[in-house]
């Protein structure tokens, strides 16, 4: 396989992007040409980048005949925008609708054989996105997040507190040109974080490369958005084969609110782990839960 560095468009700025391309599939020998590869439109969740476990997930997905566009969204990562670390619904979702049309434009990408593939808050990027493209082929949501409520109520109240007055402050400042007010994605119980449950810290160590120095926090407003936000409810909209991979000890999207709504959706399947949100991206989990997503590929987006 080979990766490349690219680059495409969203609302006047770049989103950075990796781009895996599989071996090429040869002809059948009497000049017709090779099988287009389907692609797998990927990015992470809350705050994440690319780096984060991503390529790991993305080479075993090459390595069985995939391509995959591994994308950063606007404010984050190698992609451009201002003011940094912006966490904002409403772009993100524009951004996977702008990664799935780059994707379909891209040589030797069957147009037609598009699947999405979110990660914790990247999984009801996901959701949206397929309930919107009807093109879409497949779905993947890993550990989604479906439920703002829920999550919500994840979190103590304490901490609820301390967030939201960081929010609502950002917020203003915001309308009056200032600089955003930051806050943790993963912090210590009771801390000021959107992640404070006892493996969140360690959790998201996990994911990061060795000496990563960049930053691990985002503009407080978004407390503002989650609790209103709902990806889930547009399951029931997604009319292709759609995976779920829950983590029922998941301590910062529940288990009980996604296995709801996810069994809402058409074509679904879900996979039960007895794991907890930030175990699927490493070790022995990681091996289970990504030879089920390919297992789910293959039965539904076969390549050559």
């Amino acid at each position: 396989m080979e990766r490349t560095d690219v680059t495409f468009p969203c609302r006047g700025e770049c989103c950075a992007a990796w781009l895996y391309t599989p071996a090429a599939v040869a002809g059948d020998g009497r000049g017709r040409p090779a099988e287009k590869h389907p692609v797998v439109v990927m990015a992470h969740g809350l705050g994440g980048v690319k780096e984060e476990r991503l390529d790991a997930f993305a080479e075993r997905f090459a390595a069985a005949g995939y391509a995959c566009l591994v994308f950063d969204y606007r404010y984050f990562g190698a992609s451009s925008g201002s003011p940094r670390q912006l966490l904002d619904i409403k772009s993100q979702r524009e951004d996977w609708r702008a990664a799935v049309a780059y994707a379909r434009t891209l040589p030797g990408v069957d147009p037609d054989r598009v699947v999405v593939w979110g990660t914790s808050f990247g999984g009801g990027h996901a959701i949206v996105t397929a309930a919107q493209d009807p093109r879409i082929a497949a779905a993947i949501c890993q550990c989604p997040f479906t439920d703002g409520l829920a999550s919500g109520f994840a979190m103590s109240p304490a901490t609820s507190v301390k967030v939201t007055a960081l929010a609502i402050r950002d917020l203003v400042g915001a309308r009056l040109g200032r600089a955003p007010v930051m806050v943790p994605t993963a912090g210590a119980p009771g801390s000021a974080a959107l992640m404070t449950a006892p493996d969140a810290v360690a959790g998201v160590a996990a994911l990061m490369p060795e000496n990563a120095s960049y930053p691990k926090d985002v503009a407080a407003r978004i407390a503002l958005q989650i609790p209103r936000d709902f990806p889930g409810r547009r399951a029931k909209d997604v009319a292709c084969p759609i995976f779920f991979a829950i983590c029922e000890r998941d301590t910062v999207a529940p288990a009980k609110a996604t296995q709801k709504h996810a069994t809402q959706a058409p074509r679904a399947e879900l996979k039960l782990y007895d794991a907890g949100h930030f175990d699927m991206y490493v070790g022995d989990w990681f091996e289970r839960n990504v030879t089920d997503q390919l297992d789910f590929l293959a039965r539904h987006v076969t390549v050559a």
